[in-house]
Parts: structure tokens; C-alpha cells; sequence
């Protein structure tokens, strides 16, 4: 249901306060104007800068810059034969005020007598407490696929500038989540730059626009799984049911997985690879940065970060080390704030219908509440050992190309190597131009250095996650514990 659609149910049934968040205003007016034409309602809408100005008519001065006259000014509108609509722009800057508060209040409750509709156009729903119960919350939705298809079309008017299927719908999922206006610029962009509309252009642009948010951003990475060893089972995994044809279809739609590992086994760059494997942006939701300091901003960001979230689907929604990203889950310390933010996390994890595929990593389960990782939350939880044998060998193959290493080289011993280590070994041999068993010298694997807890991660693991390497349930098989030595009874045998 569209902006004007829910507006004029809400003005026949006589709701006299109602807030529109928005951030395209003028799109926003356009519509509420159209609507008043429709129904034969009056419209009025008011802004600091240039006061009242009716529909069809110029702006009056007079009440500019006083947003108290301009509440009091509702009354005057009323005709008893006709519905009044008073459109504020921007007014959530002036209801901190107590006198407008009390103003707005007063004005919502006559107006029930005098049809006489007060509509908040904000970019933000920012309501004081007494005003809360008086106003219903609208939004105003960005544009869908057609609409911004009939915008691509408005601008590329020549023969070729815009391509046909599929760049064209590769063009449509760059887009989703713009504005009309910023699609509008994106375009214009695309065709200056490169004389027709391309994707990688749209993603530019909306990579700086999420960088001035703060609150995601936005991996476009050339890797995809040909650059990544291993993972065989989590790979054709992901890929499939990524690539299925019922993604118009919410009920069929992926969720995502949880991987769980030691570090340096891939997880970051398994979800980066992923994005580029499938053609989606991949989204990397930082939960250190929702923080806020004032009470409530927190989850005020949670929420705005995962509406962006949704409208930039179809994408790959990254959170790196979820278990550290949601410490304080048990409340202790920051009154309860992670706790409300993480119930927030798992609600849209589990209610959420966009076409957004969650990649979660761990490295230490035992943070994690078990409800986190339960069904339809993910789709499934795979555990990411040590590379085997052959993993390792496409491994090292991969990066001695990548760093020019002659392939007539040793390699070191890499027993309880990860992944990491490997790369980290044939970088430092090209860095220091040395061998690579030299420069292996400088590599410690965390296999050794974290033995213990990898161990009881892999024991944790066995028989509870999905193996990443080959299909099935992941099992692991301890190590016997040595026997200690036996030393016989009788001296005369020792």
C-alpha cells in the first residue's frame, strides 16, 4: 500500500495527527497534493523558509520562521463543508518546544471537530511523549523496481544507453534503496561517464552514500569462490540456493548461515567471495558503530540500519564476529542496551521478507544464547576445521600465483595450518624476498598457540554443525589421551 493509498484511509477515518517520514519531500507533497485533488480536500503545506503556500497559490510571509503561528494557524483553515490538510515540512526540528507541544496537541484534538488534518513531513519519526499517542506513523517508500525502471527510461532516451536483461536487472538491484532523486544522479553519472547506464556506476555512488550514514557499508570485490581453497561443501551449498528462480517468492527465499571456526580459516573472505560469486553487493554491518550515547540512539540505529538493509536487497549482509559484535547481550554493564539491540537483531532475522542472504561468523560459540542459531534463523550452521590436505594444496597453489612464487619452491612444513597462515607465509617470502621456508620461520600457526580451544571447539562442533568441506554433519575424532608410562613393581626390571 502506497503513501497516498494509506493517507486517505487515514484522513477518512478522521486521524487528525499524522506523522510521514520521508526524504523526498517534494515526491512526498506531489502525492498528498494529487491525493486533495482527487478527493476535493484542501491542502496547505508550511516551511520555515517560505511559510504557508496553498495549493495552486504562492507563499504567504508572513507566518515564516514561526512555527507556533503556524500550528494556531490550522484552525482558521477549517470550512465546515470540507476536509483541511496542513502539511509541515521539517516541523520534527520545532517539537522539543513545550509551547509547540502544547499547540499541536490542542490543534489535534479540535481538529476532530473541524476536519482538520495535521501531517508531519520528517525525515526522521521524532515524537515527544506527550504527543505520541495523537500521531499515526506513515512512511514514505522509496521507489520499487518499476518505478525506478520508468526513471532509467525517462533519463537514458537514446538508442543503446540503456541495456536490455539481464544488465538491465543487474541495473534495477544496483538501484534499489536510492532515492528518485539520487537514482536520477546515478544515471545521469552512468551516461556521462561511460555513455550508457551501468551497474558499477549506481554502486559507487551508493557506497558513498551508505559512508556518509555510518551505519553499513559496502564490500564490491573482484574474488569470487575460484580464489578461495576449500570450502567444497559450504560452497555449492550457498551457491544454490542463492541462485534459485523463486526469489520473487518470500516463502522460498534464503536466509543465510552461521559459520563457526578457528581464525584464519576463511569466514571473512568466504561471505566477500560470496557476494561476488552471485552477483550481490555484500553489506558489512559493523554492530560497534550502532552504538550511540544519548538513551535510545542505539536502538534507533539498529532499526534505521536494518531498514537499509532491506531496501538495498537483493545482497549478502556481512557481521564478522557476531559474538564479540553483541558482548553484553546478558545486560551486564551498559543497562541492558546490547540485550534490546541483539532482540531486535533476531526478530528481523526471523520476520524479515527482503531477498537479503545473513552471513554470521563466530570463533567462540560458548557466547553465543543457543536460541541465535536456531531454524529458520539460518538456513544452516557449518563449522570450518583446518584445511585437509588437498584443500591446502589449492591453497598454497593460489597464492604462490598471487605473489609470484616460483612453484619449483619447497614448501615448509604446514602441519595445523590455516588458511590464513598460508598466505601470510607467501606474502612475508615476497615482502623479504626469502624462501618460503624461511619465511616461515616468522609464521606461528593458532593451532598451536590456541590448541586447547580449538579442540573443544572441534568436540562442540562434532556432530552439531554442517561441514564445510563435504556434505553431511561435521564429526571429529579426539585424540585418544596417551597412556603414561608404566614402570614395573619389580626392581630387579627397572
Amino acid at each position: 500500500m502506497n503513501l497516498r493509498e494509506q493517507l486517505s484511509e487515514y484522513v477518512r477515518a478522521c486521524f487528525t495527527g499524522a506523522w510521514i517520514e520521508s526524504h523526498e519531500h517534494q515526491e512526498a507533497i506531489a502525492e498528498i497534493a494529487q491525493l486533495c485533488r482527487d478527493e476535493g480536500w484542501v491542502m496547505t503545506h508550511w516551511d520555515i523558509e517560505c511559510g504557508f503556500q496553498a495549493e495552486g497559490q504562492g507563499s504567504q510571509e508572513s507566518a515564516a520562521g514561526d512555527p507556533l503561528t503556524a500550528v494556531r494557524a490550522a484552525g482558521a483553515m477549517a470550512s465546515p463543508d470540507q476536509t483541511s490538510l496542513l502539511v509541515l515540512q521539517n516541523f520534527h526540528r520545532f517539537v522539543g518546544s513545550a509551547e509547540v507541544i502544547q499547540a499541536l496537541s490542542r490543534q489535534i484534538v479540535a481538529g476532530k471537530q473541524t476536519r482538520t488534518i495535521l501531517i508531519v513531513l520528517a525525515p526522521i519519526t521524532q515524537i515527544p511523549p506527550e504527543l505520541e499517542k495523537m500521531f499515526v506513523v506513515l512512511e514514505h517508500a522509496l521507489p520499487d523496481r518499476q518505478q525506478i525502471l520508468e526513471i532509467a527510461r525517462g533519463i537514458a532516451t537514446e538508442p543503446g544507453e540503456l541495456p536490455e536483461d539481464p544488465a538491465l536487472q543487474q541495473i534495477l538491484d544496483a538501484a534499489a534503496g536510492l532515492t528518485r532523486v539520487e537514482a536520477e544522479n546515478a544515471f545521469s553519472l552512468s551516461l556521462v561517464r561511460q555513455q550508457q547506464v551501468t551497474a558499477d556506476t549506481i554502486w559507487g555512488l551508493k557506497s558513498q552514500s551508505l559512508l556518509k550514514g555510518g551505519l553499513v557499508s559496502l564490500h564490491r570485490g573482484t574474488q569470487d569462490f575460484d580464489g578461495l581453497g576449500g570450502m567444497a561443501a559450504l560452497k555449492a551449498f550457498t551457491r544454490r540456493v542463492l541462485r534459485q528462480p523463486s526469489r520473487d517468492n518470500p516463502r522460498k527465499r534464503a536466509r543465510g548461515v552461521l559459520l563457526l571456526s578457528p581464525p584464519g580459516c576463511g569466514k571473512s573472505a568466504f561471505c566477500k567471495a560470496l557476494g561476488k560469486e552471485v552477483g550481490r553487493p555484500v553489506l558489512i554491518l559493523d554492530v560497534g558503530s550502532l552504538m550511540g550515547s544519548l538513551v535510545g540512539l542505539s536502538e534507533e540505529r539498529t532499526r534505521q540500519a536494518l531498514r537499509i538493509i532491506d531496501a538495498m536487497a537483493p545482497a549478502v549482509v556481512m557481521i564478522d564476529e557476531v559474538e564479540k559484535a553483541f558482548a553484553g547481550v546478558n545486560g551486564i554493564g551498559d543497562s541492558g542496551v546490547a540485550s534490546r539491540m541483539f532482540g531486535m537483531f533476531l526478530s528481523w532475522l526471523n520476520d524479515h521478507e527482503s531477498d537479503v542472504f545473513v552471513v554470521c561468523t563466530a570463533n567462540d560459540v560458548s557466547k553465543l544464547p543457543p536460541e541465535f542459531a536456531r531454524s529458520e534463523r539460518f538456513d544452516g550452521v557449518f563449522f570450518l576445521d583446518l584445511p585437509s590436505r588437498e584443500e591446502k594444496d589449492r591453497i598454497w597453489a593460489i597464492y604462490r600465483d598471487l605473489y609470484e612464487i616460483d612453484s619449483d619452491q619447497s614448501r615448509p612444513d604446514d602441519a595445523h595450518w590455516t588458511g590464513a597462515e598460508v598466505k601470510s607465509c607467501c606474502r612475508l617470502a615476497a615482502l623479504l624476498d626469502l624462501p618460503l621456508a624461511q619465511a616461515a620461520e616468522n609464521v606461528v600457526p593458532v593451532a598451536v598457540t590456541a590448541a586447547e580451544s580449538i579442540e573443544g571447539l572441534r568436540a562442540w562442533a562434532s556432530g552439531r554443525c554442517l561441514s564445510a568441506s563435504q556434505p553431511g554433519i561435521f564429526q571429529h575424532k579426539s585424540e585418544a589421551p596417551k597412556s603414561r608410562r608404566r614402570v614395573s613393581r619389580d626392581p630387579s626390571a627397572n
